[in-house]
């Protein structure tokens, strides 16, 4: 890595900031002041000082976020219009690339992956990897045996798509919670899926990816960086 992109991720300077850091003879590698910013890093063992003081915290290749996502939030990392799930984390996050590993609609709640790791993301996502998401939704009917019968066998869409199994149970006393388990994942596929049976969805929250449960602890919009047993879940 160059140093001036190293020094930017480490710090929160810009790009130009950290370049003007390493002219003016502030930074030091491995003992030596370093004026050239295009100074290629071993990032991983990378000893480096700012002004004679080591850098602070640990350098990370990727973070990997747990964020409660809010009502009114899109799934992007940028949008002209609406607040994205990277707007809530950039502040604390100002030079990594973010982007949420999946989506969720604009008027869904509940656990969105956000991290600048590509190959996780594309794990995670991969139709042929079946990662499981878990999801609290209530129905404008009650959960019908047919509906959980149809789900079991795997539903047809109205456009003739034929889906994988998945799982809908009651989710407690009230008829209309339905606890939902995917192995897949299509566009609006819950939605769809009651459709066929006529049943419309009034909320839709996600409780887990890949048997990581969100952090019953997080408030919308609140967030946390994943732990090392939550990663190892991810991964596997």
């Amino acid at each position: 890595m160059r140093l001036d992109k190293y020094l930017a991720e480490r710090t929160g300077m810009t790009r130009s900031e950290s370049r003007k850091a390493i002219t003016k003879g502030r930074v030091m590698v491995a003992g030596k002041v370093c004026r050239k910013a295009d100074t290629q890093l071993d990032e991983t063992a990378a000893d480096i000082t700012l002004d004679g003081a080591p850098l602070a915290g640990e350098y990370k290749k990727y973070v990997y976020i747990m964020l409660n996502k809010p009502e009114g939030v899109v799934s992007a990392s940028r949008d002209k219009r609406d607040t994205t799930v990277v707007d809530l984390v950039a502040a604390d996050y100002p030079r990594r690339e973010l982007f949420p590993a999946g989506r969720l609609d604009k008027t869904s709640t509940g656990f969105v992956l956000l991290t600048d790791d590509g190959a996780l993301a594309h794990d995670i996502l991969a139709p042929a990897h079946h990662v499981d998401k878990q999801y609290l939704v209530t129905l404008d009917t009650p959960l019908t045996e047919e509906m959980r019968r149809g789900f079991a066998a795997g539903v047809t869409l109205a456009d003739g798509q034929q889906l994988a199994p998945a799982e809908a149970e009651p989710a407690g006393d009230d008829p209309c919670t339905v606890r939902v388990t995917l192995h897949q994942g299509v566009y609006h596929q819950i939605k769809r899926m009651f459709g066929v049976y006529n049943a419309g969805v009034n909320t839709l929250h996600r409780l887990s990816i890949g048997g990581v449960q969100l952090d019953a602890s997080l408030a919308p919009g609140a967030y946390r960086e994943l732990t090392e047993e939550e990663l190892k879940l991810l991964q596997r």
